[in-house]
């Protein structure tokens, strides 16, 4: 039996130097060096003795990603392709096929065709399984099938790939793909200017600067961004879009870390284009890292009004570390702080629950801070908005929902039994409620309870205490209840699952574009940003 070992023992040897280079300030040296030493000599051996063949890339990875699910979900090992895949989300710039995708074991999701791109042209739809892309099956490529897709300018693939169960093919011309960070803004007819930002890459401040000023041509004398979905980006670029709103030499985030030299402020740079017009910020629980940085800048400096749900929640900072072959760590480097002191990240990965999920600080723990004006807001994780709304909220129903794709699944054969020729009349009805409701009864959702979590750890103590079969009829009563519970929350959060089905729903029909016209007339959180902005005084009310 071959084995490769000394190829293997490089990576270990290249992390003692750097190691020795770089964190000779910490008092446990000798136990990491130990530590090194001890893994080195055990995979050597695994390799060299090991019954059947192994595979050491593998088991490298294995052994990487494993240690760093102690850390947060934050901290990655990115291999070649994860890098490149980065470099693309920072510059909003790549050459494929024009579609958002999830990769799965079998088959590679289309969550989203842009519109006039090599997808969309060819035909492919949201909800479609690429199962083969040229001559090779999905569910054979080991490693990201999604990889695939991309490739040289005006080169040509095919793809086939499943419907509603029927299988498909069509063939495409890959080119160039530019991501816009601000993808929609209009004239609202309220001369309110409406702006959507949906990333914060390297053209965003640039794109926001552009829409605005064009809108304040047109006439607009307030403004609503919409940072709803916003999953982040650009630390640089969250502070330039700051800077559009917010007076040049004001703080707009700290870093804060247990290393000082990653103890930071950031301030604006640059003089404002207007630091006077009314501004609402709308966000949501998707709104994450960069979003949060703009949110809780504007909100803590009384620049303008916070409207939505509380947002994510994602206040860890980090920085990619070159490794060897290409290779990065992604690793956590400190914690953001808005202006007023408050920490914007909501887990605590250092404290965990007995399942090892990162504990949430409680309500009762929040800490008060001011604003400029001297408001009185409160940390706990995220930006908590001025003004909340339910449509705009994620419980924990919704939440499932939304991971296991039941949203999705429902809008995709929403898609195919029902035609919508505009959306001027289009609502989601109380028929429409029901048949999602009968959809989650025949498909795989399920859903749990935090008090249904805590009643089977309950039984599973008692069946080691022999105190199950005692407790079993009184414990079957109560799961009974909680099953009845559970319908009922359904209905309970019918305004924010109804939002967010809604949304899924129009953008099958006319993309991203169309839904977010259709926010013009029909969206809650614009509606309620549109009467804030046209009441001066209670506009002025919520900031003083």
């Amino acid at each position: 039996m071959k084995k490769r070992f000394s190829k293997i023992l490089l990576l270990p040897l290249v992390l003692i130097g750097i190691f020795i280079g770089t964190v000779s300030f910490k008092s446990d040296f000798f136990e990491i060096a130990k530590q090194i030493e001890i893994f080195t000599t055990l995979f050597k051996e695994i390799n060299m003795n090991y019954v059947d063949e192994t595979n050491p890339a593998a088991l490298m990875d294995t052994a990487i990603k494993s240690m760093l699910t102690d850390l947060d979900p934050y901290t990655n090992y990115w291999n070649e392709q994860d890098v490149e895949a980065a470099r693309i989300n920072s510059a909003g710039e790549y050459t494929g096929i024009g579609a958002l995708v999830k990769t799965g074991p079998e088959a590679i999701t289309v969550v989203e065709a842009y519109k006039d791109y090599p997808a969309d042209k060819a035909g492919l739809k949201a909800g479609d399984e690429i199962i083969k892309i040229g001559n090779i099956n999905v569910a054979d490529f080991k490693e990201d099938a999604g990889e695939l897709l991309n490739g040289a300018p005006d080169s040509n693939i095919n793809i086939t790939y499943r419907r509603q169960g029927e299988i498909k093919t069509t063939s495409l011309k890959r080119s160039s793909v530019d991501l816009n960070a601000v993808p929609f803004y209009k004239l609202l007819d309220d001369n309110s200017g409406y702006i959507v930002l949906s990333r914060f890459n390297a053209k965003a401040s640039s794109e926001v600067s552009r829409a605005l000023k064009d809108l304040k041509n047109q006439g607009a004398n307030k403004i609503i961004l919409d940072l709803r979905g916003n999953p982040g980006g650009l630390l640089n670029e969250a502070i330039n879009v700051s800077n559009i709103f917010i007076d040049q030499g004001e703080l707009i985030v700290t870093t804060k870390s247990v290393i000082e030299k990653y103890n930071r402020e950031y301030f604006t740079k640059k003089e404002p284009i207007d630091t006077k017009i009314p501004l609402v910020v709308l966000v949501d629980g998707r709104s994450a890292s960069a979003s949060e940085i703009v949110a809780g800048a504007v909100q803590d400096l009384d620049r303008g009004v916070i409207v939505g749900a509380r947002s994510f929640g994602k206040g860890l900072v980090q920085r990619p570390r070159e490794l060897a072959y290409g290779t990065q760590l992604k690793i956590t480097i400190s914690r953001y702080y808005t202006p007023s002191g408050r920490c914007i990240q909501a887990l605590d990965y250092r404290r965990r629950s007995k399942d090892g999920k990162a504990l949430r600080t409680k309500v009762e723990d929040y800490n008060e801070f001011k604003t400029k004006n001297g408001r009185t807001v409160y940390d706990g994780g995220g930006v908590l908005p001025d003004v909340k709304l339910e449509t705009s909220e994620f419980s924990d129903i919704t939440q499932s929902l939304l991971y296991q794709d039941a949203i999705f699944d429902f809008a995709t054969n929403y898609y195919y039994t029902h035609t919508l020729e505009n959306t001027e009349n289009f609502s989601f009805t109380d028929a429409d409620f029901s048949e999602f409701k009968n959809f989650l009864e025949d498909s795989n959702f399920k859903y749990q309870t935090a008090t249904e979590r805590e009643l089977n750890e309950m039984m599973d103590k008692a069946e080691d205490e022999e105190l199950r079969s005692k407790i079993s009829a009184e414990v079957n009563k109560i799961k009974s209840q909680i099953s009845d519970f559970k319908k009922q929350e359904l209905d309970d959060k019918r305004p924010e699952i109804v939002s967010l089905l809604t949304d899924e729903i129009i953008k099958r029909y006319f993309y991203k574009e169309g839904l977010y016209e259709y926010y013009t007339d029909n969206n809650p959180e614009i509606s309620k940003a549109k009467d804030i902005l046209n009441s001066p005084a209670e506009y002025s009310k919520i900031l003083k």
